[in-house]
């Protein structure tokens, strides 16, 4: 035996990925207000009341659709640490992606032919709604300064300190 003991996990089993998906959220709310205020302003000068609705209509779809999964991945984080972990996190990103989908074509089934709509100023506030999503979820990653491997205590390292400071005494 080397004398070593598996570490005891942390007391917070928050992982680290929660801040980012926040950042994320909190962000890209803050895109979807800027499109829905210049979309809003474009589909009002475009096609009145009548693109004013389109243009929110299409923002808060693509809120809808950029929020869940970040959402679903903040709450099944809830579970880390229990033995259910790995099936509720799966089972509930899973479940927010299907109820996006049935989301989608519902109100795509409904809104189809209404008078009501601009279907173009929809069409196009919603794609800008994802492509400000992406963005927004891409220069979050880009500056999370998180490692590929994160969460992790190794047998040798006690849960308090970093890897570099916790150095074997078996040399």
């Amino acid at each position: 035996m080397t004398g070593t003991t598996p570490a005891s996990q942390p007391a917070n089993n928050t992982p680290s990925s929660n801040p980012v998906l926040r950042r994320a959220l909190v962000l890209g709310g803050v895109v979807a207000l800027a499109i829905a205020v210049v979309g809003g302003l474009i589909g009002w000068i475009v096609d009145g009341g009548v693109g004013l609705i389109s243009a929110l209509i299409g923002t808060a779809l693509a809120v809808i659709f950029m929020g869940v999964t970040a959402a679903t991945i903040l709450l099944a984080n809830r579970f880390s640490g229990s033995d259910l972990f790995v099936g509720a996190f799966f089972g509930i990103v899973l479940g927010g992606w299907l109820l996006k989908f049935i989301v989608f074509l519902v109100v795509v089934i409904v809104l189809k032919d209404q008078s009501w709509i601009n279907p173009v100023v929809l069409f196009l506030s919603l794609i800008a709604g994802v492509i400000g999503s992406l963005i927004v979820d891409v220069m979050v990653m880009l500056k999370s300064r998180m490692p590929y491997v994160s969460d992790v205590v190794l047998p040798n390292q006690s849960s308090d300190a970093p890897a570099a400071e916790n150095k074997s005494d078996n040399n």
